[in-house]
C-alpha cells in the first residue's frame, strides 16, 4: 500500500521541474512513510511513496523496466492477491523476475498484455504506467474502487495521484469549487468521476485511462453486469463460504504483522473467525482490535440504529476463535480534539466526513499501527449481502431515491439544515440528487423473468454497490492511509460482489432476516449470541460532554464575524444550537456542529475559490 504522483507534460522537459515533482510526492508521505521514490523522463515524472508489505526489500519504486524500445515505468498503489499464479503464468512466457513483490508482477503483466493486465487482477490498486515506447501514460483502477485515483487534465497533459491533495501542490491544479462540487459535497451521494474541485476526477472504478499527445480516452474493462442467478439456496451458502475461504486466505498475505478489525457483527467477526481458522493452521493466533468509549457499554441507549453496545459480543468471539485483543477505548477529549478533526479533513481533502465515527476510526487506526501495518475489515458487507435496516424497509424500497437518504428523512433526517439557507436555494440540491438517482438506476439491466420485486431490490443492491459504498471504501482509506495502515476489505472481491449481486432477494433473505446467505455461510465458525443479533452500524458516542465539546467550539467559530464558514453554513441557527443543553442535542444537530468545524478548519488550511454563480 502507498501512495502515487506523477505529471505527463508533452510540451515540457520535466527534468526541470523535479522541485514540483518531489512537492506533489511528499504529500504522500503518509500513505508510504518507508521510502521515496521519483522517476523521470523528458515528459513523465513519477513519484512513489512506499508502505512496505511485501517483499520489503525489493519492491521499491517507480519500478522500470529497460526495453530495446525504451523504459517503461510504473508507481503502484495497492495488493494484486493472485500476483503467484500471475507470477508463474508470466515466468512460463519468458518473464524474469529480479524481486518477488506483486508490483513487479503487475508491471511485467503490463509488458504482456497491456492494458489488458487490468482485467487479470483481482485485488485493491491505483497505478499509472509510462511508456516511453508510445508515449502514453496508462492509469488503472480496481473494480470497485478501493484504492482511490485522481486526475486533471492540463493544456499539454496530465497530473494524477492517490488523493487530491498531490494534484493541488502543482501549481496547474487551481484549487476552486463550482455550483457541482458544493452539491457534491453536501449531498450523502457519490457520483461517479466526480472529484469536487474543479477540472479533478476521479479514474472510475473498473476503469483505464489513456493519456497521449492526442488527448485522453477512457475505457471501462468492467462493470457490475446483471445474469441469471441458477444455483438453489444450499449450493449458493456453499459457494460463498468457498468463495471467503480463499479470499481471507489470500487476503492474509504479508511480510509484516497483521490484524483484523472486530466490530462484534455478523461481518468482522465472520472475517475474524475464518481469518484465526486460516492461521491457526500454522500456528498462529489472529489478532483483533476494536473501538470502544468511555462508559458507552453501562450508559448505552438504544437508538433507530444501534439496539444493543458492541463491546459484550467482540468479547464473545474473541473468546470463541481465541483471538489476542485489545480494546481501544475513547473518551470525550480525544474524539473532540481538534488536531483530530483537522487530520481527518486533511486525509480527505474535503469536509465530508461522518464526525465522530470519522475520528474514532482515525484514532482506532493510530492505535492499531503502533502493533499491525494490515488490518481485514468487514467493510462492505452490508452493501453486498443486504444488511441495512432500510433494506428491508417496504417505504424505503418504494422510495424515488438514493434509499439510505429515504431512510434517514424517515428518521427526520434532513428537517436540520446547516447550510445557509440562500445558498441552499441557489444549487438546488434535491434536483442534484434526483438527478443522480435517475442516472443511476438507469444503469441497472433487468434479468429476463424478473419480478417487479426482484428487479427492485436489485436496484437497490445495484445503488449501494456503485454509490453508497464508494462512500465508505474512501473513508476507510483516507483514515488508514493517514497514519500507514493498510485495511483490506474481503467482501470487495469482485467475484464474490458479482456472485451475491445476482443471487435473487429471496435467497439473500431465505431465514426471514437480513444477509442470510453470510450467517448461513459463517455460523459454523460463529458463537450463537453473533449469529443472532441485529445488524449494529459503526458505533458513535452517546456522550453529552462530546456535544458539550462541539459546542463550545462552535462558540468560537461564531465570536469570529469575518470567518468566511458562515457564506456556508447557517449562523441564526448555529447560535441557538451552541446555547442549548447539550443533552437535549440529537444526532441531526450533532452533526450541524460536526460540519460547521468541519468546513471552517477545510477553508482556512486550502483556502478554496467558490464559484457558485
Amino acid at each position: 500500500m502507498c501512495g502515487i504522483a506523477g505529471w505527463v507534460s508533452f510540451e515540457r522537459d520535466l527534468a526541470a521541474e523535479r522541485a514540483t515533482v518531489d512537492a506533489m510526492t511528499e504529500t504522500m508521505t503518509c500513505r508510504g512513510p518507508d521510502a521515496e521514490g521519483v522517476w523521470i523522463d523528458r515528459h513523465a515524472a513519477l513519484g512513489h511513496r512506499r508502505l512496505s508489505i511485501i517483499d520489503l526489500e525489493g519492491g521499491r519504486q517507480p519500478m522500470v523496466v529497460e526495453t530495446p524500445e525504451g523504459p517503461v515505468a510504473m508507481t503502484y498503489s495497492g495488493e494484486a492477491y493472485n500476483f503467484t499464479e500471475l507470477r508463474r503464468e508470466l515466468a512460463a512466457r519468458g518473464h524474469k523476475f529480479r524481486t518477488d513483490s506483486d508490483t513487479e508482477v503487475v508491471l511485467h503483466g503490463y509488458l504482456e498484455w497491456g492494458a489488458g493486465v487490468a482485467e487479470r487482477l483481482n485485488g485493491m490498486v491505483a497505478f499509472a504506467i509510462w511508456d516511453s515506447r508510445s508515449q502514453q501514460l496508462v492509469m488503472v483502477r480496481d473494480r470497485m474502487g478501493i484504492k482511490p485515483f485522481y486526475y486533471y487534465e492540463t493544456a499539454d497533459g496530465v497530473l494524477f495521484g492517490s488523493e487530491p491533495k498531490a494534484i493541488l501542490a502543482n501549481p496547474l491544479a487551481k484549487r476552486v469549487i463550482d455550483a457541482d462540487g458544493l452539491r457534491e459535497l453536501f449531498t450523502f451521494s457519490k457520483t461517479p468521476g466526480v472529484a469536487v474541485w474543479q477540472g479533478m476526477r476521479e479514474v472510475q472504478p473498473g476503469t483505464v485511462v489513456t493519456v497521449d499527445r492526442n488527448g485522453l480516452r477512457t475505457a471501462v474493462y468492467w462493470k457490475l453486469d446483471s445474469r441469471k442467478h441458477t444455483d438453489d439456496t444450499e449450493t449458493s451458502v456453499a459457494h460463498v463460504r468457498e468463495l471467503l475461504d480463499d479470499i481471507v486466505a489470500r487476503q492474509l498475505v504479508a511480510d509484516v504483522p497483521r490484524c483484523v478489525l472486530l466490530s462484534g457483527g455478523l461481518d468482522s467477526s465472520a472475517i475474524t473467525a475464518l481469518s484465526a481458522q486460516q492461521l491457526g493452521r500454522v500456528g498462529e493466533k489472529v489478532r483483533s482490535f476494536a473501538v470502544d468509549f468511555t462508559g458507552q457499554t453501562e450508559n448505552f441507549k438504544p437508538d433507530e440504529f444501534r439496539a444493543t453496545p458492541d463491546t459484550p459480543f467482540v468479547h464473545d468471539v474473541q473468546k470463541h476463535v481465541g483471538s489476542v485483543h485489545q480494546d481501544i477505548v475513547l473518551d470525550p477529549t480525544a474524539l473532540s480534539d481538534p488536531d483530530v478533526r483537522r487530520a481527518v479533513v486533511t486525509a480527505r481533502d474535503i469536509p465530508f466526513g461522518l464526525g465522530d465515527m470519522d475520528g474514532s476510526l482515525y484514532l482506532l487506526f493510530k492505535a492499531i499501527r503502533e502493533h499491525s501495518t494490515v488490518a481485514l475489515s468487514g467493510e462492505s458487507a452490508d452493501e453486498v449481502f443486504g444488511g441495512y435496516k432500510w433494506f428491508h424497509d417496504p417505504e424505503v424500497q418504494k422510495a424515488d431515491i438514493f434509499p439510505w437518504l429515504a431512510a434517514s428523512r424517515q428518521m427526520g433526517g434532513g428537517a436540520v439544515n446547516v447550510l445557509n439557507p440562500e445558498l441552499a436555494g441557489s444549487l438546488d440540491l434535491g434536483g442534484y440528487l434526483q438527478d443522480g438517482y435517475a442516472s443511476a438506476v438507469a444503469e441497472v439491466e433487468k434479468v429476463p423473468g424478473e419480478t417487479e420485486h426482484e428487479h427492485r431490490m436489485r436496484v437497490i443492491s445495484y445503488l449501494h454497490l456503485t454509490r453508497f459504498v464508494r462512500i465508505l471504501l474512501d473513508r476507510k482509506d483516507r483514515m488508514s492511509m493517514a497514519v500507514g495502515l493498510e485495511v483490506r476489505v474481503p467482501f470487495c472481491d469482485h467475484r464474490l460482489v458479482e456472485y451475491v449481486y445476482n443471487t435473487p432477494w429471496g435467497m439473500k433473505t431465505f431465514d426471514g432476516r437480513e444477509k442470510s446467505l453470510l450467517r448461513a455461510a459463517t455460523q459454523d465458525v460463529l458463537p450463537r449470541s453473533v449469529v443472532e443479533r441485529v445488524k449494529s452500524p459503526y458505533p458513535s458516542t452517546q456522550d453529552p460532554n462530546y456535544a458539550a465539546a462541539l459546542q463550545q467550539q462552535v462558540k468560537e467559530v461564531l465570536a469570529d464575524n469575518d470567518n468566511p464558514v458562515f457564506d456556508l453554513v447557517n449562523r441564526a441557527w448555529l447560535t441557538d444550537l451552541v446555547a442549548a443543553d447539550p443533552a437535549s442535542v440529537d444526532t441531526q444537530s450533532r452533526n450541524g456542529l460536526e460540519k460547521t468545524l468541519d468546513y471552517s478548519y477545510w477553508l482556512q488550511a486550502y483556502r478554496p475559490e467558490i464559484k457558485v454563480g
